[in-house]
């Protein structure tokens, strides 16, 4: 469904991103791990063609679906976005205007993509937000988003990528700014949504313990390349890369179990 295919990604005329290579299937979830800096978020911007800066691929191409991305008009990426590829934001309290209600910016943003009325745009908005465990969708959609905790923002974020069911779901750092106890509950969700709907999933994210539990496939990089990559068994059990070997013991254990094994 998705192949990036040996991609080179530069600012200034200045490579960040090297030769870098992914597949993707319907409904595989493969997680980009790797310290920061390394490349991650760069790699998920240029797929939904987001490269802040002048960043722009300069080698390599990026298909969805066997059409390349990247020669895409701006109507292109408006259809695109949100629809067939959603992201979810590291922060998306952070995303969203501090002087709109949630319901303000969710029906608005439902109605960019489809042609219906507000009321209906705001029912839509209620169903998505209940769908994530979220409390009376009603209240949260009359409230701003400084009234909300960080990880109902997260929730309400999840909720409006998930709206059209995309194929593909790109995650930047879904769970880092959020308690164990909720980045769990985050975790089990996007798998949920994936078993529901068959999404696509890319999680980019520096723990390695979250992949772990959650991927099919995982990517390491380390300075903007590929550092190792193989399925879930073999980074775990298989891999002979010190880097990877690295990460792996700096996940913590919790009451003497480890969540990476």
């Amino acid at each position: 469904m998705l192949e990036i295919k040996d991609v080179t990604i530069s600012y200034k005329n200045v490579p960040t991103v090297k030769h870098f290579s992914l597949s993707l299937d319907r409904g595989e979830i493969c997680s980009i791990v790797g310290e920061s800096g390394s490349g991650k978020t760069t790699v998920i911007r240029a797929v939904l063609g987001l490269l802040a800066g002048g960043g722009k691929v300069t080698e390599g191409d990026i298909l969805f679906e066997g059409k390349s991305l990247l020669g895409n008009t701006a109507e292109q990426w408006r259809k695109l976005r949100g629809t067939d590829i959603s992201m979810i934001f590291q922060d998306s309290g952070a995303m969203m205007n501090p002087t709109k209600k949630i319901g303000t910016a969710f029906v608005e943003y439902i109605r960019t993509h489809e042609n219906i009325s507000k009321k209906d745009a705001w029912d839509k908005g209620v169903e998505m937000l209940e769908k994530m465990c979220l409390p009376s969708g009603d209240n949260i959609m009359r409230s701003y988003p400084f009234q909300l905790s960080g990880g109902m923002r997260q929730r309400v974020g999840i909720a409006m990528g998930m709206t059209y069911q995309p194929k593909l779901l790109l995650a930047d750092e879904p769970t880092s700014a959020l308690d164990v106890t909720t980045q769990a509950q985050i975790v089990r969700q996007m798998m949920e949504l994936r078993d529901e709907y068959g999404t696509s999933i890319i999680v980019v994210t520096h723990n390695l313990g979250v992949a772990a539990y959650m991927s099919d496939y995982i990517v390491v990089m380390k300075m903007g390349q590929t550092e190792d990559e193989g399925n879930r068994e073999h980074m775990l059990h298989e891999s002979a890369n010190p880097y990877t070997k690295k990460l792996l013991e700096a996940v913590p254990s919790v009451g003497g179990v480890r969540y990476v094994e």
